[in-house]
């Protein structure tokens, strides 16, 4: 705030703000700003990125096939967590963040709309919760989950061979 005495004597007062190094409007521009900057690490997109997909009905699990083998053991360790950054890929910068996704859908859901409904949700979660701009949001479709109500190796069923 500044005081100008005039020639008659009145004081005016005016306010100015600081300006921003980066452009106003700008969805980051909270990021980057006169009194510091603030880094959001790469994990960090990749987490949200990856919890925002799990939300979305249709999706069953997240990675490719070595992904998924690695995270099923993983899960079996006693007081280990999902790794909720397992089948994410990031790209973060200063202002923007690019994302790669490898899913697995569920059997009879459309992947148009489940990938349309993905995009949607990564991208708002992650201009909510980190202030970047989301340039892409790429989706691979690795498999597709059959719920036939058995596991992939059954163990009663007779060998085939001697």
């Amino acid at each position: 705030m500044t005081e100008k005495q005039s020639e008659t004597g009145s004081v005016t007062t005016s306010t100015t703000k600081p300006s921003r190094s980066v452009a106003t409007g700008d969805a980051s521009a909270d990021l980057v700003s006169e009194q510091g900057r603030t880094s959001i690490a790469d994990t960090v997109v990749s987490k949200i990125a990856g919890i925002a997909t799990r939300e979305i009905s249709g999706v069953h699990d997240l990675g490719g096939g070595t992904a998924r083998a690695v995270g099923a053991i993983r899960d079996r360790i006693p007081g280990s967590q999902t790794n909720m950054g397992q089948g994410v890929g990031v790209e973060v910068g200063e202002r923007q963040a690019a994302v790669d996704l490898d899913i697995v859908a569920e059997y009879g859901v459309s992947i148009v709309d489940l990938a349309t409904a993905i995009r949607r949700n990564v991208i708002s979660s992650l201009e909510r919760m980190t202030g970047l701009e989301v340039t892409e949001v790429n989706i691979t479709v690795h498999d597709v989950f059959l719920d036939d109500g058995s596991d992939d190796a059954d163990a009663d069923a007779p060998s085939r061979v001697e």
